[in-house]
C-alpha cells in the first residue's frame, strides 16, 4: 500500500535535508514509534521496522537527544539482507524536550515536528493550575503553537465558566473544552491535526489523552483505563509514544502519562507561558529585576494592587529558579567535559 507522505507534512524544507542521503537503496519515512534501538517507519511504501545504524548510535553516544522519537523524519537504508536501518535524523523544525531525572541535566524528546502541542488537562476534579503552567512553558519552548485542552467537559456542571478561568492562567493559547463521551469539541480540536498536520498531546496519566486519540481518529486505536473517580487519576495508558494516522491526513501523537516535568532550557518558554508577568516587567525600573525586593518593580506592585495574583507570581519565580539551577548544572557539565577533552589530547 502506497503512502502519500505529503499529508503527514513531508515538503520541500524536508526533501532538500534528504537530498544528499538520496541513493537507490534509501528512503524517507517517519517514526511512528521508537523502542530501543529499534523503530517503527513509515515511507512511501508502507510501515516497517528499522534498527538504528552506527552513524546515528555514534551521534546518541554524545547527545540521547539525538535519537530517533516519534514524529521524526528520517533516513532508511535497505539491506540486500532484507534488513533496514536508520541512518540519519533529519532536521527537526519543532523538538519537546524535558530534562530527565539524572544529575547530569540531560535531556529526553518526548516529540518531533508537531505543529501543535496540546496540554492536556482534565477539568474533573479540578484543573491544576501550577502544572497548566509548567507544561505551557514547555510547549511555548518547543516552536510549536501551544493548545490548552480541557477533557471531561461533561462532567463539570458549567465548563464554559472553568474554561474561561483557566484561560487567564493561558495567555495567548487558545483554550479547548472537550467530551469525547459526548463528542463535544472534538471537531474543534480536529482541524489542529488536519492535512499535513500534527498535533502532539501532553499531559498526565488519566488526562483523557488516549481517549482523544481514539475520537480523533474515530476507531479505537489507543487503549484506555478507568480512573479513580475520587481523584481522577488512573494507571499509564499509553506506555510509549505513538504517531496515529488520521483518516484524510494529518497525525495526532499521543505521550505516556506525566507525572512531573522537569525543565531544561526553557527561559523563552516561560517568558511567553507568563507572557502578563513579561509584560508588566516592562515597566520595572531595573532591566534585570526579579521582582523580589527591588525599587518600582512593576510586577510586585501589580500584585499589590490586585491586577496579578500572588499565586501567578510565586509559579513564576519557582519555574525560573528550577531554570536557573538546570542552566548552572549544564554549563557545569560542559565545563567539565571540554576539561577532560582537553587532559586527554
Amino acid at each position: 500500500m502506497s503512502h502519500d507522505l505529503s499529508q503527514l507534512g513531508w515538503d520541500e524544507f524536508l526533501a532538500s535535508a534528504y537530498r544528499p542521503f538520496d541513493r537507490s537503496d534509501a528512503t524517507a519515512g517517519r517514526v511512528l514509534r521508537a523502542d530501543r534501538g529499534v523503530c517503527t517507519v513509515l515511507d512511501a511504501t508502507g510501515a516497517g521496522r528499522a534498527s538504528l545504524g552506527g552513524s546515528v548510535l555514534l551521534k546518541a553516544a554524545h547527545d540521547p537527544a539525538l535519537l530517533p522519537c516519534a514524529g521524526d523524519w528520517v533516513v532508511q537504508r535497505h539491506w540486500p539482507d532484507r534488513r533496514t536501518t536508520v541512518e540519519a535524523v533529519l532536521p527537526r523544525r519543532t523538538c519537546l524536550i524535558r530534562r530527565t531525572s539524572d544529575k547530569d541535566s540531560t535531556g529526553q524528546v518526548l516529540a518531533a515536528n508537531m505543529d501543535t502541542v496540546a496540554v492536556v488537562e482534565p477539568i474533573h476534579p479540578e484543573p491544576d493550575d501550577a502544572r497548566i503552567e509548567r507544561l505551557l512553558a514547555l510547549a511555548w519552548e518547543s516552536g510549536a503553537r501551544p493548545l490548552l485542552v480541557l477533557t471531561k467537559a461533561d462532567t463539570a456542571a458549567d465548563p464554559e465558566a472553568i474554561t474561561r478561568q483557566v484561560a487567564e492562567i493561558a495567555p495567548g493559547v487558545p483554550v479547548v473544552a472537550v467530551s469525547a463521551r459526548l463528542s463535544l469539541g472534538v471537531e474543534q480540536l480536529r482541524a489542529y491535526a488536519g492535512k499535513g498536520r500534527t498535533l502532539a498531546l501532553l499531559g498526565r496519566s488519566g488526562a483523557g489523552k488516549s481517549t482523544l486519540v481514539n475520537a480523533l481518529a474515530g476507531t479505537t486505536v489507543m487503549p484506555v483505563q478507568q480512573i479513580r473517580d475520587v481523584d481522577g487519576k488512573g494507571r499509564h495508558t499509553t506506555a510509549y509514544r505513538n504517531l496515529v494516522l488520521l483518516a484524510g491526513g494529518g497525525a495526532v501523537l499521543d505521550t505516556p502519562g506525566i507525572r512531573g516535568v522537569g525543565l531544561l532550557d526553557t527561559a523563552e518558554g516561560l517568558s511567553r507561558a507568563f507572557a502578563d508577568v513579561t509584560e508588566l516587567a516592562g515597566g520595572c525600573r531595573f532591566d534585570d529585576c526579579r521582582h523580589e525586593s527591588e525599587p518600582d518593580c512593576a510586577v510586585t506592585l501589580a500584585v499589590a494592587d490586585g491586577t496579578l495574583a500572588p499565586r501567578r507570581l510565586a509559579s513564576w519565580r519557582k519555574l525560573r529558579h528550577e531554570i536557573e539551577i538546570e542552566s548552572a548544572r549544564q554549563s557545569a557539565r560542559l565545563t567539565g567535559a571540554a576539561g577532560h577533552r582537553r587532559r586527554r589530547s
